[in-house]
Formats: C-alpha cells, structure tokens, sequence
C-alpha cells in the first residue's frame, strides 16, 4: 500500500495524438484487407493467417516492435501504442499473430535483461517482423503466476504443450523447460507443431511435442520463471484492449442495425427495452475502456500497481467482451444466427478470451489478494 505522504502517479487514460495516428493507420490497412467476408473466406481456409497482411501490419506499419527499444532495432514506443494496435485487431477479429508474438514473447525476451547473444538477435528479428515467435504455454490455462508447462523436460527438449496459440504460424518457439528457456526453430527435427480444431477460428490452436529436439537455451531456471510471467502479465493486460475492441465493434454493429431494421414501421431501436439493453452495453464498454488503458499504462509506466491494474482489467473485460458479442447477436435477429454474418466470430473470440491467461474469476482472487480483502 502507498504510504500516505508518498506521491502516487495517475494514470494517463487518453490517446495520445500519436496513438490516433497509429489506429488510423492499422484501421484502414484493417479495412482494406481484414473486412467481414475477408475474415469469413479465411477461417473456413487452410489458410487462415494472410502472410501479406502480416507483412504490411508488422514490417511496413512498423507494429511488431513495438515494445522493442531503439538500441535493439525497435521504434522505442511502448504498451500503449501496442493496445491501440489490439484494439483494432479486436474489432475486426483478425488471424494475425499479433498478441502472442509481437506482445507476449516480446515481453518475455525482454524480462530477460539481456543485450546481446541469441536473445538480442531474435529481439532484432521480431521488431522487423522478420519472424514470429511464440511462448510454448497453453493458451487456456496459463494465467500470470505460470512458470512452465508440464512434462517437458531440458537436455534433449522431450515433452508435450497442448493448446498452444499461433503455433502453426510461428517461425520460433520459446519453451519453458525444468531448468530454463530455450529457443525452439519450428521447422527443425524432432519438433512437430499438430494443428487443433479451436473454438475461435481466427486464433488457431496447436500441440506442440518434442522429441529430442535441438534449441538454444536463453535464460537459466530462476530467470526463465520471472521472465515468464512477465510476458503473461503483459499477455493479460493487453489482452484486454483486444476485448475492448471487440466489444465496442459489436456495440456499434448492434446500433447500427436496430436503426435500419424496422418494425411496425419503426426502427427496432426506437423500442425502449432494446434502448435499455444497448444503454446497458454503453456503460459496460465505456468502463471497459477505463479498464483496459489503465492496465496498458500501468504497464508502459511500470507502476507499482501493475498486478492490480492488470487483474482488474481482465476481471472485467472479458466479461464485458462476451456480454457483448451475445446481445449483438440476440439483437440482430435471425441474422446474427447465420454463418454468413461475422457475429459469431466474434462470440467464439470472446469466450476463447475469456479463458487466456486466467479467467475471470482467477484474476477477482488475485484482486482479493492484492488488497488483502478476506474471502468470504
């Protein structure tokens, strides 16, 4: 707790102009080549990850670095400017790697502290986009106080993950084993990345085994666990932005068409309990808003609250994501029950959300926990 005579620092939930400028950028590339029927051709593909758009996103927009500093090849920005990125990969549910390589495994390699050696040179590699990494951790059950996945042991890298996000587009794996981190080339011998059938079509789902596979080891036991979480920490804060996204997309979906469908002669909208319902919605996405930029800047200013800002936010977003995505398509009707409509991408990533790195009710404990509140 701050002592009472201590400065504290408040956060900053604005955008900066800078931060605009970045959505605008990412927002039209979005819209020129990740819109509704895109997206929907895609999944129903083998296909799903378009290398071009990653290319544009993660190379020529510059995003992929974004948490990479200056001296290591990055742009030098910061959590902020990666949630806006989120953001609009939220609203338009898109397949690109982006949480789980330019966020996740960034932050891990970062937490690492080192400069130089292997891990510098995949730093390098992921501020250019040149390659996509990817922490080997289960995407459903890996809340921020994991340390490594079980059953896979070092030496000759033996073992099994399952439910590995972005697997099977990643180029390099970071495997957490029983005595540290090591650095995993996907394509290499003794490595087989499975392709699973997932819930969320647009974040596809791996096993990942390994059978006396050669990699190059990072970080020893004590520094790969501290190294770990932090990277799921970030995953957790800035995951939120993605369900801020998503929820504000469907908010504005669903107002947009209760006001053109009609009934009796007047916009269904004009109805006053879908007015409460959509009000409703309003409240909860606004407050997710507040939520999600104070985890991101708690993150970016490295604040002493940062468990706490990060906690609350997942607590509460993914709740409001899936809220969300189910009056959107209980308000659309008919329509929003067909394939054809994108509403139910955007259902399957918000219950697929709700579940990564710690569910609701695992970050309401570690709220309790933080602010010492007893349970009941």
């Amino acid at each position: 707790m701050t002592a009472p005579n201590e400065e504290t620092q408040v956060p900053d939930l604005l955008y900066s102009q800078a931060e605009e400028d970045l959505r605008a950028a990412v927002r039209s590339l979005l819209t020129d080549r990740c819109d509704a029927p895109t997206v929907l051709a895609r999944v129903e593909s083998d296909t799903p990850y378009d290398p071009q758009l990653w290319k544009v996103l993660a190379r020529d927009i510059g995003t992929a670095g974004l948490l990479v500093p200056e001296k290591l090849g990055g742009p030098g920005a910061g959590h902020r400017e990666a949630a806006v990125v989120l953001e609009e990969l939220g609203r338009s549910v898109a397949p690109a790697p982006y949480l789980t390589s330019a966020v996740v495994a960034t932050e891990t390699l970062l937490a690492l502290g080192k400069q130089d050696g292997p891990v510098a040179e995949l730093l390098g590699d992921l501020a250019i986009g040149r390659k996509v990494v990817v922490l080997a951790m289960p995407f459903s059950a890996s809340e921020p106080s994991a340390a490594q996945p079980a059953g896979v042991v070092a030496g000759t890298l033996e073992g099994a993950v399952t439910g590995v996000a972005d697997a099977p587009a990643a180029d390099v794996l970071l495997m957490p084993t029983t005595d540290g981190l090591y650095a995993v080339e996907t394509g290499s011998e003794g490595v087989a990345v499975e392709p699973l059938v997932p819930l969320d079509l647009t974040r596809r789902l791996a096993d990942v085994t390994l059978t006396g596979a050669a990699g190059t080891r990072l970080a020893n036991g004590a520094s790969a666990v501290s190294a770990v979480r932090r990277g799921l920490l970030a995953g957790a804060g800035l995951l939120a932005s993605e369900q801020l996204g998503l929820a504000e997309w469907c908010l504005t979906e669903t107002v947009r068409h209760t006001r053109e469908r009609h009934q009796f002669n007047r916009p269904v909208g004009s109805f006053q309990a879908l007015k409460h319902r959509m009000a409703q919605l309003w409240l909860e996405v606004v407050s997710a808003r507040a939520a999600a930029r104070n985890a991101a800047d708690a993150l970016a200013t490295g604040s002493p609250d940062m468990p706490l800002a990060v906690a609350v936010a997942q607590a509460y977003c993914s709740k409001v994501a899936v809220h969300a995505a189910e009056e959107c398509i209980q308000l659309h009707g008919g329509v929003g029950m067909t394939w054809e409509h994108p509403a139910h991408l955007y259902l399957k990533r918000a219950k697929a959300d709700s579940i990564a790195y710690g569910t609701a009710g695992h970050h309401r404990e570690v709220i309790a926990e933080l602010v010492e509140l007893p349970a009941p």
